[in-house]
């Protein structure tokens, strides 16, 4: 079972980095991830935001500036926003082809 929330030093621990790289990184890309804190005031990340930072450490890795970084995030976010987009527009039209099958049905009972 995945767990829910994860420390620094555990997101470090992971991505084989140290702590104050992921804590730049977190002050860095505040808008892409949103750690929250304990009672002690620790941040504390989702596994939303260690999947970001898995992707902020590969993109890093392959040479992207963190200026390229942070525009490749902003798009994939882009991408996501118009899929969701799509998706909606789909269910909607999916939802008045039901409604014109079922009255046609109707129409055709005599």
């Amino acid at each position: 079972m995945q767990k829910m929330l994860y420390r620094i030093g555990e997101v470090a621990e992971m991505l084989g980095e140290n702590v104050s790289l992921v804590r730049f990184w977190s002050k860095k890309f505040d808008a892409f991830i949103h750690p929250v804190r304990n009672a002690k005031g620790n941040r504390m990340f989702s596994a939303e935001d260690v999947e970001t930072f898995r992707r902020i450490h590969h993109m890093v890795g392959t040479g992207l500036t963190l200026e390229g970084v942070a525009r490749r995030l902003k798009e994939s976010k882009t991408l996501v926003d118009k899929d969701l987009k799509i998706l909606d527009s789909l269910k909607s039209i999916r939802g008045q082809l039901v409604e014109v099958r079922a009255s046609m049905s109707r129409k055709k009972q005599p």
